[in-house]
Protein backbone atom coordinates (compact mmCIF):
# COMPACT_ATOMS: atom_id res chain seq x y z
CA UNK A 1 0.00 0.00 0.00
CA UNK A 2 1.41 3.37 -0.70
CA UNK A 3 1.83 6.56 1.34
CA UNK A 4 -0.76 8.41 -0.91
CA UNK A 5 -3.63 5.10 -0.60
CA UNK A 6 -3.09 5.01 3.02
CA UNK A 7 -3.58 8.92 3.77
CA UNK A 8 -6.57 9.24 0.87
CA UNK A 9 -8.68 9.17 3.98
CA UNK A 10 -7.35 11.78 5.50
CA UNK A 11 -9.85 14.71 5.75
CA UNK A 12 -8.03 17.87 4.06
CA UNK A 13 -8.28 21.17 4.89
CA UNK A 14 -10.72 22.46 2.24
CA UNK A 15 -7.90 25.38 1.58
CA UNK A 16 -5.65 23.00 0.68
CA UNK A 17 -7.85 20.93 -1.54
CA UNK A 18 -8.70 23.52 -3.58
CA UNK A 19 -5.17 24.49 -3.91
CA UNK A 20 -4.05 20.86 -5.00
CA UNK A 21 -7.05 20.73 -7.63
CA UNK A 22 -5.74 24.07 -8.71
CA UNK A 23 -2.14 22.03 -9.35
CA UNK A 24 -3.68 19.01 -10.82
CA UNK A 25 -4.93 21.60 -13.87
CA UNK A 26 -1.47 21.85 -15.04
CA UNK A 27 0.27 19.83 -17.07
CA UNK A 28 3.80 21.36 -15.68
CA UNK A 29 2.66 21.24 -11.98
CA UNK A 30 2.01 17.68 -12.29
CA UNK A 31 5.20 16.33 -13.78
CA UNK A 32 6.92 18.52 -11.16
CA UNK A 33 5.50 16.83 -8.77
CA UNK A 34 5.78 13.91 -10.05
CA UNK A 35 9.19 14.29 -10.64
CA UNK A 36 9.82 15.81 -6.83
CA UNK A 37 8.26 12.72 -5.39
CA UNK A 38 10.53 9.89 -7.26
CA UNK A 39 13.52 12.27 -6.53
CA UNK A 40 12.96 11.79 -2.53
CA UNK A 41 12.22 8.40 -2.83
CA UNK A 42 14.59 5.49 -1.94
CA UNK A 43 13.86 3.64 -5.38
CA UNK A 44 15.78 7.12 -6.62
CA UNK A 45 18.40 6.30 -4.68
CA UNK A 46 18.49 2.57 -5.88
CA UNK A 47 18.39 3.43 -9.04
CA UNK A 48 21.35 5.57 -8.56
CA UNK A 49 23.35 2.81 -6.77
CA UNK A 50 22.86 0.34 -9.80
CA UNK A 51 23.68 3.43 -12.75
CA UNK A 52 26.96 4.19 -11.15
CA UNK A 53 27.83 0.07 -10.29
CA UNK A 54 27.27 -0.34 -13.97
CA UNK A 55 28.50 2.65 -15.16
CA UNK A 56 32.08 1.97 -13.13
CA UNK A 57 31.50 -1.70 -13.07
CA UNK A 58 31.37 -2.32 -17.06
CA UNK A 59 33.85 0.14 -17.69
CA UNK A 60 31.63 2.51 -19.79
CA UNK A 61 34.06 4.98 -20.03
CA UNK A 62 38.08 5.77 -18.09
CA UNK A 63 38.71 6.65 -14.65
CA UNK A 64 38.20 10.38 -13.99
CA UNK A 65 34.78 9.61 -14.94
CA UNK A 66 33.71 12.76 -17.12
CA UNK A 67 30.52 11.72 -18.92
CA UNK A 68 29.26 10.51 -15.83
CA UNK A 69 30.69 13.28 -13.61
CA UNK A 70 28.89 15.82 -16.51
CA UNK A 71 25.51 13.76 -16.94
CA UNK A 72 25.63 13.96 -12.88
CA UNK A 73 25.96 17.71 -12.35
CA UNK A 74 23.04 18.38 -15.33
CA UNK A 75 21.25 15.83 -13.08
CA UNK A 76 21.17 17.94 -9.66
CA UNK A 77 20.88 21.09 -11.65
CA UNK A 78 17.59 19.96 -12.82
CA UNK A 79 16.66 18.30 -9.36
CA UNK A 80 17.75 21.66 -7.76
CA UNK A 81 14.92 23.11 -9.79
CA UNK A 82 12.55 20.63 -9.36
CA UNK A 83 13.77 20.80 -5.45
CA UNK A 84 12.38 24.61 -5.92
CA UNK A 85 9.56 24.41 -7.73
CA UNK A 86 8.13 21.75 -5.24
CA UNK A 87 9.07 24.82 -2.57
CA UNK A 88 7.33 27.25 -4.19
CA UNK A 89 4.25 25.23 -4.14
CA UNK A 90 4.59 24.17 -0.19
CA UNK A 91 4.95 28.07 0.42
CA UNK A 92 1.53 28.59 -1.96
CA UNK A 93 -0.24 25.27 -0.17
CA UNK A 94 1.16 26.97 3.10
CA UNK A 95 -0.09 30.59 2.43
CA UNK A 96 -3.72 29.13 1.21
CA UNK A 97 -3.76 27.62 4.33
CA UNK A 98 -3.44 30.58 6.43
CA UNK A 99 -5.61 32.43 4.50
CA UNK A 100 -8.34 30.15 4.96
CA UNK A 101 -7.78 30.04 8.41
CA UNK A 102 -7.34 33.35 9.08
CA UNK A 103 -11.07 33.65 7.13
CA UNK A 104 -12.43 31.01 9.44
CA UNK A 105 -11.16 32.95 12.48
CA UNK A 106 -12.27 36.42 11.22
CA UNK A 107 -16.12 34.45 10.95
CA UNK A 108 -15.70 33.19 14.23
CA UNK A 109 -14.58 36.70 15.82
CA UNK A 110 -18.02 38.07 13.75
CA UNK A 111 -20.42 35.36 15.33
CA UNK A 112 -18.37 35.93 18.63
CA UNK A 113 -19.23 39.82 18.74
CA UNK A 114 -23.02 38.38 17.38
CA UNK A 115 -23.30 36.56 20.43
CA UNK A 116 -22.17 38.84 22.88
CA UNK A 117 -24.84 41.74 21.77
CA UNK A 118 -27.29 38.68 21.99
CA UNK A 119 -26.34 38.02 25.48
CA UNK A 120 -26.21 41.77 26.37
CA UNK A 121 -29.77 41.74 24.90
CA UNK A 122 -31.32 39.17 26.89
CA UNK A 123 -29.13 40.08 29.70
CA UNK A 124 -31.14 43.32 29.36
CA UNK A 125 -34.66 41.21 28.61
CA UNK A 126 -34.16 39.56 32.18
CA UNK A 127 -33.24 42.77 34.09
CA UNK A 128 -36.21 44.42 32.40
CA UNK A 129 -38.34 41.19 33.99
CA UNK A 130 -37.18 41.85 37.09
CA UNK A 131 -38.09 44.89 37.74
CA UNK A 132 -41.47 43.91 36.75
CA UNK A 133 -41.93 41.15 38.97
CA UNK A 134 -40.31 43.36 41.45
CA UNK A 135 -42.79 46.20 40.87
CA UNK A 136 -45.53 43.57 40.91
CA UNK A 137 -44.97 41.89 43.89
CA UNK A 138 -44.13 45.67 45.53
CA UNK A 139 -47.99 46.61 44.28
CA UNK A 140 -49.02 43.28 45.02
CA UNK A 141 -48.07 43.74 48.60
CA UNK A 142 -49.10 47.09 49.33
CA UNK A 143 -52.61 46.29 47.83
CA UNK A 144 -52.89 42.93 50.11
CA UNK A 145 -51.73 45.58 53.01
CA UNK A 146 -54.53 47.45 52.47
CA UNK A 147 -57.22 44.43 52.11
CA UNK A 148 -56.07 43.71 55.17
CA UNK A 149 -56.36 46.69 57.08
CA UNK A 150 -59.45 47.82 55.73
CA UNK A 151 -61.20 44.30 56.72
CA UNK A 152 -59.83 44.49 60.03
Amino acid sequence: MSLRAATSHIPRHPGVSAHQRERARSVENRVADAITRFAGSMAFVYVHVAWFALWIGLGAEPFPYGLLTMMVSLEAIFLSTFILISQNRQDEARRQLADAEWQLEQEQARQNQLEVRQNEELLELSKQILELTRAMHGRGSSVDAADTTSEG
